[in-house]
């Protein structure tokens, strides 16, 4: 099979297409044919080795994909081959026309739902919803501020938020993102260019926003505290690098801030998140948004667009 193989840490160029075998699944492992595969910005951190986990060379990148079942593993109880599903997580990586997991990280792909939509679920969908309601607590009727929320993460948070009854304030980089945030549902929509927007979003909610999803805490956490409100709560769920800090901040407000990544998530939060996931999904009130495509040996260039580009949903390779 084809599949993209990282060899040494570096730019997104140390990703080259090679001939590997398919691999075979034994105990509780699965082999899963791949129709549409996600890129993930944690892919590119992971890539440059210079990560909190940095993974062992060589090494296929990705953990997002959507296919069928090929091949089970003799002692697998929960899934049989032909079904449609999604991944979230995989052993050997998702960046290759197939990919073998353990059952614990599939999850079954309604059949309202593209492959192409599969491959935008896990990463996404599992991040903001740990992020507004295993780390916030929200509750409804509060008032979420998703930044960067024309993205992957974002889009899926502003369905969450809306699903579960929250007020969404969004910002995105462009008009054509701030229209998109708003078609998904956010209540009010600011552009995270304008120098003014934090002013803006206070007065916007009167109060105060009661928490904020923060996709890059270098950027705007010092200032994310001229936006929210006493005893507000920030997930920083993406940073690109460091920032000078008032940690009076958190005092003047009583305000919380927690870090979070998805890796530490336990068994039972994992299996919450696939619960409602697919409840979601099949009653249609969760719609991955699928962005730029890419073929397999494009990997590279999808690294090089998520990161340098404004995202409009997730960013997919097709193999």
């Amino acid at each position: 099979m084809k599949a993209i193989v990282v060899r040494e840490y570096g730019e997104p160029e140390v990703m080259r297409l090679e001939e590997v075998e398919i691999p075979e699944p034994v105990g509780k492992q699965v082999l899963v044919k791949l129709n549409a595969i996600g890129v993930n910005p944690v892919d590119t951190y992971l890539r440059t080795g210079l990560y909190a986990y940095v993974p062992q060379l060589p090494y296929t990148p990705g953990k997002d994909a959507a296919g069928v079942i090929e091949k089970c593993g003799p002692e697998v109880t929960k899934f049989e081959p032909g079904e449609r599903v999604y991944t979230a997580g995989s052993i050997s990586g998702t960046y290759a026309e197939y990919t073998l997991c353990d059952e614990s990280q599939i999850g079954r792909l309604p059949d309202n739902i593209s492959f192409e939509e599969g491959a935008c679920i896990w990463t996404p969908y599992a991040t903001s919803y740990r992020a507004l309601f295993q780390k916030a607590r929200c509750i409804e009727g509060e008032t979420v501020l998703i930044h960067g929320a024309s993205g992957g993460v974002g889009s899926a948070a502003i369905q969450w938020a809306k699903w579960f009854g929250l007020r969404v304030f969004a910002t995105a980089g462009s008009q054509e993102g701030l229209e998109h945030v708003l078609k998904l549902g956010a209540d009010k929509a600011f552009n995270h260019s304008d120098e003014d927007h934090f002013s803006d979003i206070r007065e916007a909610s009167e109060q105060g926003v009661d928490v904020i999803i923060e996709m890059l805490a270098n950027v705007n956490l010092e200032r994310d505290f001229e936006a929210i409100a006493r005893f507000g709560r920030i997930v920083i769920v993406g940073s690109r690098g460091s920032l000078m800090f008032t940690p009076r901040q958190l005092m003047t407000k009583d305000i919380t801030v927690f870090g979070m990544s998805l890796f530490n998530a336990l068994a039972n939060d994992l299996a919450e998140i696939h619960r409602e996931i697919y409840e979601g999904l099949a009653d249609g009130r969760l719609k991955p948004v699928v962005g730029k495509k890419f073929s397999l040996a494009e990997a590279p260039a999808a690294h090089h667009a998520i990161i340098e580009q404004k995202a409009l949903g997730k960013i997919i390779l097709i193999p």
